[in-house]
């Protein structure tokens, strides 16, 4: 079996997603200060000195707790119609066409899989899930971030025996290494 594994962000897209989602679902006075609000935890994580997951669930905390799924998924819905220019076309070419070789196809992302998934509507998207209660936001994140490490865990949970498949792996970022070095041909998008 062939499984092609996509990284979301900087590697299907041009740049980081949260921030733009943030911004689309929430307004630029609020996004503005909210991260006014939370740069010096930005900073810290840039540095290495705070979790990047942690860091991440607080910022999304700071929007979206308490917002009602339906709405959060419309938005992410909207976000995906109206934000395709974010695609890189080369790499969705590739993705497009390991899907119609019949290839599995995962987006293996940090990335919320709510606003991941209706970009990729036919592929599976093994993303950072988000708790909800009461068909409302908690603001906590559901699984650990889907970063580093826990890429390659993603995949293993879903397709265990390794022997089984031949793993092509796309990414841009440190956050892809594992991924990368676990599959059996990897390409790095610069």
């Amino acid at each position: 079996m062939k499984i092609f594994a996509f990284d979301f962000d900087g590697t299907l897209t041009t740049r980081d997603t949260l921030l733009e989602f943030i911004r689309y679902a929430c307004g630029t006075p609020r996004f503005l200060l909210g991260f006014l609000l939370y740069s010096p935890l930005l900073v810290l994580m840039k540095l290495k000195l705070y979790s990047n997951g942690k860091a991440k669930q607080k910022v999304f905390a700071h929007f979206f707790k308490g917002m009602a799924i339906d709405e959060f998924d419309t938005h992410c819905q909207d976000f995906a119609n109206t934000h395709r220019h974010l695609l890189r076309p080369e790499v969705v070419s590739v993705l497009e066409q390991a899907l119609s070789e019949g290839a599995e196809v995962l987006v293996v992302s940090a990335s919320i899989d709510n606003w991941v998934q209706p970009f990729f509507p036919k592929v599976k998207v093994l993303g950072t899930q988000i708790e909800i209660i009461d068909g409302h936001l908690t603001g906590r994140f559901l699984t650990p971030n889907c970063f580093g490490q826990e890429k390659e865990r993603r995949i293993l949970a879903l397709y265990p025996d390794r022997s089984e498949y031949h793993l092509t792996a796309f990414g841009d970022s440190r956050g892809d290494r594992e991924m990368l070095a676990f599959a059996d041909e990897a390409h790095l998008i610069k």
